[in-house]
C-alpha cells in the first residue's frame, strides 16, 4: 500500500468492494477533475441503480420512480417483505441525489434495545446519565447533509416516535442531557417489512407518525409476484460470483433454472442471491446443475403442471365446493340438491362419492 501511495495513487481499495465504500471516495476524486459534472453523474447513476435488477411491470413501476424521487428531499416510505431490496432502493435514492457526497446512515430500529434507541439517534451530552463521561453524537448528526435510513421503523418505540416526529416536522432535535435544540439537514427514508396501516391499527405505529413518513410511498413486490425476473436475477448474481470467486460460471442448466422458477422464495431476492452464491461456491461445473441448487424448504411440486392439469385441478376444486354448498343449503337432501344442480340424482350421487364427501355432516345444518 505504501508503494502505491509513493507511486502517486490517490486512493486504494481492499476487496471485497461495496458501493457504500467505493462511491464516496470515487466522488471525492472526481471533484478534483475539471469538467467532471457529467462523469460524476454517470458514476452515481450506475452505482446507485445497478443492483436493482428486474424487468417485471410490478417491479419496474416502482423502480422507475427512483431518479425522480432522488431529485427532491421529500421523505420516502418503502414497504415490502424482507429481502425485497428496500435498503438497495434507499441507497439508490441517496446516490442519485445531491446528497451522494455525504453519508448514508442506516439504522435497523428493531435491532437497537428500547432504552438505547433515543441515544442512538439523538446522541447525548457529557453527564447525561451514569457512565456518560463524554458527549457522543447521534446518527442524525452523523448523517448531516446526507441521508438517514430507518429500517423496520414500525419497531420504533412509541415515545421515540413522538420525539422523532418533531424532528421530521421542524428539522430540530435535542441530544440527551442537552438544554439546547440543534438543527440538522438530513433526508429521511423509512422502511417496513409488514403493512404499516396494520401496524397503526395494532398500536405499534402512531398514526400521525405514519402519515408524516408516508409522503412518497414505494411498494416493492415479493419475488413470487415477479417470477419473470428470477432468470435475470439469477444470472446477474452468477456473473458477479464468477468474478468474485474467479471461476468459470456461464449459466444454469434447464433443470436448475426450473427448480428456481417453481420455488416460492419466502426470503425473496436475498434468499435467491444466497442460493446462487452457495451453488457458485460448491459447483464443479461451469453450468450450474440441479444438484447444485440447495433450497431452504423442500419443494412440494417439483414438476411444472401442464395447462390441462392445472385446469383439471381448478375444475375439481370448484366442483367439490359447489356440491358441498348445495348439500349445506338443503341439509344433506340429495334429491333436492341434485334438482338444484340440474343433475340426475344418480349422477349427483356419483359426484359425491368421487369427491369423498360425507353427506351425514350436512344433515344437522339449518337452512
Amino acid at each position: 500500500m505504501l508503494d502505491l501511495v509513493k507511486a502517486g495513487a490517490d486512493e486504494f481499495f481492499v476487496p471485497p468492494l461495496r458501493p457504500i465504500d467505493v462511491l464516496p471516495r470515487v466522488c471525492r476524486l472526481l471533484e478534483r477533475l475539471d469538467a467532471n459534472e457529467m462523469l460524476l453523474e454517470t458514476v452515481e447513476q450506475k452505482v446507485g441503480l445497478k443492483q436493482l435488477v428486474g424487468e417485471s411491470p410490478a417491479f419496474f413501476e416502482q423502480i422507475e420512480k427512483i431518479p425522480f424521487v432522488a431529485k427532491c428531499n421529500a421523505i420516502v416510505f418503502i414497504t415490502g417483505e424482507t429481502g425485497t431490496g428496500k435498503e438497495l432502493c434507499a441507497r439508490a435514492i441517496h446516490y442519485l441525489s445531491g446528497r451522494a457526497k455525504r453519508a448514508f446512515i442506516p439504522l435497523n430500529c428493531g435491532a437497537v434495545p428500547v432504552d438505547l434507541i433515543e441515544n442512538e439517534m439523538f446522541g447525548h451530552e457529557r453527564g447525561a446519565f451514569t457512565g456518560a463521561d463524554n458527549s457522543q453524537p447521534g446518527l442524525i448528526q452523523e448523517a448531516q447533509g446526507g441521508t438517514l435510513f430507518l429500517d423496520e421503523v414500525d419497531c420504533l418505540p412509541l415515545l421515540a416516535q413522538v420525539k422523532f416526529l418533531r424532528f421530521l416536522q421542524e428539522k430540530e432535535y435535542r441530544p440527551l442531557g442537552s438544554t439546547k435544540m440543534r438543527q440538522a439537514d438530513v433526508r429521511v427514508i423509512a422502511a417496513a417489512n409488514g403493512d404499516p396501516e396494520e401496524a397503526v391499527k395494532n398500536g405499534r405505529l402512531r398514526q400521525d407518525f405514519y402519515y408524516r413518513l408516508n409522503v412518497i410511498p414505494l411498494v416493492l413486490p415479493p419475488l413470487r409476484e415477479r417470477k419473470e425476473d428470477i432468470p435475470i436475477l439469477a444470472r446477474h448474481f452468477l456473473a458477479d460470483y464468477a468474478v468474485e470467486f474467479d471461476k468459470e460460471l456461464t449459466d444454469f442448466a434447464p433443470e436448475a433454472m426450473h427448480s428456481l422458477m417453481v420455488y416460492g422464495w419466502p426470503g425473496n431476492v436475498r434468499e435467491l442471491k444466497h442460493v446462487v452464491e452457495r451453488a457458485a461456491v460448491l459447483t464443479k461445473h461451469s453450468v450450474i446443475q440441479r444438484s447444485d441448487i440447495v433450497l431452504s424448504r423442500p419443494q412440494k411440486h417439483e414438476r411444472q403442471e401442464s395447462l390441462r392439469q392445472a385446469k383439471a385441478k381448478v375444475v375439481e376444486n370448484f366442483e367439490k365446493a359447489y356440491i358441498q354448498d348445495l348439500l349445506a343449503a338443503y341439509r344433506g337432501n340429495i334429491s333436492r340438491a341434485a334438482e338444484a344442480a340440474q343433475k340426475h340424482r344418480r349422477v349427483f350421487w356419483q359426484l359425491i362419492r368421487k369427491h369423498h364427501i360425507d353427506v351425514e355432516r350436512f344433515k344437522s345444518k339449518p337452512l
